[in-house]
């Protein structure tokens, strides 16, 4: 028997992601749903209880509780479990403001829980190569690291998509924007500076469908964008440095496999295809290289296997909830720049915490 595991919420997140993985895990049992459509629970899990209420599922036993509820309803539903005694992994975004953030951190130390963040975008196929390609050396020091996520996705649809609709937490930035935000932190670590445009780029858009973003470092720039109107995508990855450039098309298959129903372990999950290998490009004196770079399997199931062995070993979850936290704290920064139309400098105060205001 694994850690019993209650999960809020049954829509995309919860439904497509988040169940099928941790029933995937072995170390983990998924007991409980929290969620109004029980005919699709009870089709995709015979022994799984349904519950209408979040109360109902806290008082049922479960160890760990996983909020999939939408970006209004986080940190309402994480502060609960964890006043319960839970454990909680929270969807991204984490919260809808660093305020927030910081008060589930603090009430987690306080009850002794784990508290983690469901940053699975880390375990990408894309994104693991472009961290084994900087790990190797060959491109030397970064200059310029760019991150696209591009959709076309021209209408709008506010009347059954509550990420369109002007709610706390909605957008491209609290959505997209925080994977990419967390991989160019985990390549680069925090900026001292950040400037944003952001747009309502559709005719009958509510809240942010484009942003471009720009975190300043030392000696190197992340670009970080993502639009809902570019039919044709470029690069999903350009890595520039000093000794060599690396450059990937094509996303990670796993969302597209989830779907599909696939799990890990079945034949090709999280593999790249042939054709969209990224190329590194190096010089060996005056002659230019360009080698194809096989693409690592991506491995989303790695998340839930470092949350069962975090719980049962007491060891550090796989993402910390301090990491998602710089998260929130980039994205309030980027609204604010776009807002003032400035640079919002991040360094921080000799002894202080990094201030944005």
């Amino acid at each position: 028997m694994g850690i019993r595991t209650g999960l809020i919420g049954y829509g995309l997140s919860g439904s497509v992601f988040h169940a099928p993985l941790i029933a995937a895990e072995e170390g983990l049992q998924l007991t409980g749903v929290v969620t109004s459509q029980t005919d699709k629970v009870r089709e995709d899990y015979e022994n799984v209880d349904v519950y209408e209420d979040v109360e109902a599922l806290l008082g049922s036993g479960v160890e760990l509780v996983v909020v999939a509820s939408p970006n209004t309803l986080h940190y309402e539903h994480a502060k609960s479990a964890i006043l319960a005694g839970k454990h909680v992994v929270v969807e991204k975004p984490f919260t809808n403001t660093v305020r927030e953030a910081e008060e589930l951190i603090q009430l987690a130390r306080d009850k002794g829980v784990l508290l983690s963040v469901f940053h699975n975008r880390r375990w990408d196929n894309d994104f693991l190569t472009v961290r084994q390609v900087l790990d190797s050396g060959t491109i030397g020091r970064i200059s310029v690291y760019e991150a696209h996520y591009d959709r076309y996705s021209p209408e709008v649809e506010v009347e059954t998509r509550w990420r369109d609709q002007p709610l706390p937490g909605s957008g491209i930035l609290y959505d997209l924007g925080a994977h990419l935000i967390d991989q160019a932190v985990q390549v680069l670590g925090s900026p001292d500076s950040i400037w944003a445009d952001l747009r309502l780029d559709r005719e009958e858009a509510e809240t942010v469908d484009y942003f471009h973003l720009v975190l300043a470092y030392p000696q190197s720039r992340a670009i970080l964008r993502a639009g809902t109107l570019v039919r044709q995508a470029g690069p999903r990855f350009m890595v520039h440095g000093d000794l060599g450039s690396y450059i990937k098309y094509g996303l990670d298959p796993q969302e597209d496999q989830l779907k599909a129903g696939l799990r890990p372990g079945d034949a090709d999950w999280g593999a790249d295809k042939e054709e969209c290998y990224g190329e590194l490009t190096t010089a060996v004196g005056d002659l230019t290289m360009r080698t194809k770079i096989d693409t690592l399997s991506g491995s989303y199931q790695e998340y839930y296997r470092g949350i069962a062995e975090a719980i049962s070993g007491g060891g550090k979850p796989p993402v910390r909830a301090e990491e998602a936290l710089e998260v929130i704290r980039l994205i309030e920064a980027a609204h604010r720049s776009a807002r003032e139309r400035r640079v919002i400098d991040l360094s921080p105060v000799p002894g202080e915490a990094a201030q944005i205001d």
